[in-house]
């Protein structure tokens, strides 16, 4: 496996915390933004649609202030360890907005290594949704074999495309159609860093 690159999915996989839940738990909409997330996970509606709708939830929220709150969330620190550790051959690979998640990713070390949807900005506010990233379609760019670590249904393209798919529950339950055709599932942090480690 020593050819292989990594491919993370961010929420419940690198966070311990869905992210835009967090965010809409500040503008009291969390109940709101867990029905479609959860149905979203399920693959009951399309990422994109729920995604563009979500974006719309939280609006209203200064895209500094999202930044500052997305750049805090506590991580799956074994899974990070993991990233920081290879950042050479891992890849972050999510559907959450450029001008949202920066600041994670720069304290992770991964500011040039994410695929990510995303948005323009003006007078600090989300004007546009300019692109939603395609996970298998991302997958798809790499010509090496990969390893797939995500818990959603938005992850299974890109578990289809990878040598090895790699579920990881540690945070919420991993997507049935995730599930059906990952090779290996983990519910606990470090054990699933432990294999990926073997994997190098």
């Amino acid at each position: 496996m020593s050819d292989s690159i990594f491919l993370f999915d961010m929420d419940s996989t690198i966070t311990r915390k869905e992210v835009l839940p967090e965010i809409s738990r500040r503008i009291d909409r969390l109940e709101e933004m867990r029905r479609l997330t959860e149905a979203t996970m399920r693959g009951e509606i399309p990422f994109r649609t729920s995604f563009l709708r979500r974006v719309q939830i939280l609006s209203d929220i200064s895209v500094a202030e999202v930044r500052k709150i997305v750049s805090e969330i506590p991580l799956n620190e074994h899974i990070a360890r993991f990233i920081t550790a290879n950042r050479d051959r891992c890849f972050v690979v999510t559907g959450n907005l450029d001008v949202w998640i920066g600041g994670l990713m720069e304290r992770i070390g991964m500011s040039d290594h994410v695929y990510c949807s995303k948005a323009d900005v003006v007078n600090d506010r989300i004007a546009k949704v300019v692109s939603v990233v395609d996970k298998e379609l991302t997958a798809k760019q790499f010509v090496q074999p990969m390893v797939a670590v995500g818990d959603g249904d938005n992850d299974t393209g890109m578990a289809t495309l990878a040598r090895i798919a790699v579920g990881f529950g540690g945070v919420r339950p991993i997507a049935p159609s995730l599930l059906r055709c990952c090779d290996f599932a983990f519910y606990d942090d470090a054990r699933c860093a432990e294999f990926l480690w073997k994997l190098l």
